[in-house]
């Protein structure tokens, strides 16, 4: 299916600009210079000094090291990526997800410079990376909210308590700015709430250099659903389905899917059709995703990512849509290649993010790959930049692998993905693979709609186990 849309695709188009520098590494790199070389553009991989040997750097038509293996002083630097995209020749660049992806400086200064940059404008990036204001945005496109202070709260503890009793407890402090489960404090009494403000305002500070945080009502089985979007310069937008990222921990997802499991399609339809609104109203452009939290039948907008996110494999998977090809061909002026009416999600699809990791203790395992076995058969796939020797540096994150099954049902892409996963080899490093092997096998898994706190008590009763 999707071969089949990228042919009908590519001999549609025809690219305005015909060189992207790929400003980010490892799977997400190789994965747009994929997306690149099926549209016929040149490729520039800018890498660290740590980076040397990645598979996308090695295959870039252009490579330029642009600093040393710390990512301040490399991947997050905005003049080292623009010179590079200077000395290169580039025309556009794509920022993939992390680092500088939701950059506004970074996606204005690329912007100034002359290039196209892959994404939205900085303004919709200012606009929806602040939290408060992305639901202060959302709400007035109609798009629900989970219920808290209308703005940051004030340095007053005073007005802090009296807007604490309005939202009502448990709630939670959470940073206007950041994410990645950091920077978020639950409070369930009264008395806990000054130190728990303080604390996430130090936290908020030291991890994003922003203090500000804000209220929000606490939801104590909520599940993390999120919709996919398009939106082209046209004012076409579109949404492609709705993806289930509740298995987590510490708000760090491990196993996606799509379609959420025991959630009616017309909640779902009509949740997706208000995000295409949103996008209209207020004039997004490109691929982003609209997350919420899900409980008793009803949805409250979170946050908005200005970017592709990792797991948009498996939104791929079941719509037959490249969303890379579709981020490049929307930035140089195309209208979208297909209408809301075309889209019809074919099957179940699961992903698992394997990461260099301890699979108990999560404690980061870089080092040397001694051997690598990558699954494959129908409906299996696997985006990685691993191979036999490649050596982990221990300056990045530790994702290293997504795995991806597609079946006709859940049952069956469950299926398909414990056979992956028994046939996916890493040796030299821990990883995450024997955690998912358990969870894909856990009854209450199988059975579908768990909810974001699951895994967490999954794990403590596991510790507490005789």
């Amino acid at each position: 299916m999707l071969e089949t849309r990228c042919l009908k695709l590519k001999e549609m188009i025809k690219m305005k600009f015909n060189s992207v520098l790929i400003a980010n590494r490892g799977e997400i790199a190789l994965r747009i210079m994929r997306a690149c070389r099926f549209l016929g553009l040149k490729t520039i991989a800018v890498y660290s000094e740590a980076d040397k040997q990645l598979a996308h750097v090695q295959m870039a038509d252009t490579a330029l090291c642009i600093g040393p293996p710390n990512p301040g002083d490399s991947y997050l630097s905005r003049d080292s990526i623009l010179v590079a995209a200077k000395l290169t020749g580039a025309q556009a660049v794509h920022p993939g997800y992390g680092f500088l992806s939701e950059d506004s400086l970074f996606s204005q200064a690329v912007q100034g410079a002359g290039l196209t940059f892959v994404g939205p404008s900085a303004d919709a990036i200012d606009r929806i990376g602040d939290k408060i204001r992305a639901k202060q945005v959302m709400a007035k496109a109609g798009v629900p909210c989970v219920p808290g202070s209308e703005d940051m709260i004030p340095d007053d503890i005073g007005e802090c308590k009296k807007i604490a009793d309005q939202v009502g407890f448990p709630l939670m402090i959470k940073a206007v700015s950041g994410g990645g489960g950091r920077g978020m404090r639950i409070v369930r009494q009264p008395k806990d709430l000054v130190n728990a403000i303080l604390v996430t305002r130090q936290e908020a500070a030291n991890a994003f250099g922003r203090s500000d945080v804000y209220m929000e009502r606490f939801l104590e089985h909520p599940r993390h659903i999120e919709i996919q979007v398009l939106a082209d310069t046209f004012g076409n937008a579109i949404w492609l389905g709705a993806r289930d990222c509740s298995m987590q921990r510490r708000h760090q997802k491990l196993i996606e899917e799509t379609p959420p499991p025991h959630i009616p399609q017309d909640l779902i339809a009509t949740l997706g059709e208000q995000c295409a609104n949103a996008c209209k109203k207020i004039n997004y452009i490109g691929a982003g995703t609209f997350e919420f939290l899900y409980e008793d039948g009803q949805f409250y907008f979170i946050e908005m990512n200005t970017r592709l996110q990792v797991e948009h494999p498996v939104t791929e998977m079941v719509t037959g849509i490249d969303i890379v090809v579709e981020q490049l061909t929307i930035a140089q002026g195309d209208p979208l290649s297909v209408t809301q009416e075309e889209i019809r999600p074919t099957g179940h699809a699961i992903e698992c993010r394997i990461n260099a990791e301890h699979p108990w203790k999560f404690l980061p395992s870089p080092g040397r790959i001694k051997k690598w076995y990558s699954p494959g058969g129908p409906g299996v796939r696997v985006d990685s930049h691993l191979y036999e020797n490649y050596n982990i540096p221990p300056n990045y994150d530790s994702l290293i692998a997504k795995l991806i099954t597609l079946g006709s049902d859940r049952n069956d892409a469950l299926n398909r993905m414990k056979a992956a996963l028994n046939e996916m080899q890493i040796e030299g490093i821990d990883t995450t693979i024997a955690l998912q092997k358990a969870l894909i096998q856990d009854p209450d898994f199988q059975k579908g709609g768990i909810d974001i706190h699951y895994l967490d008590h999954w794990l403590e009763n596991k510790r507490n186990r005789p």
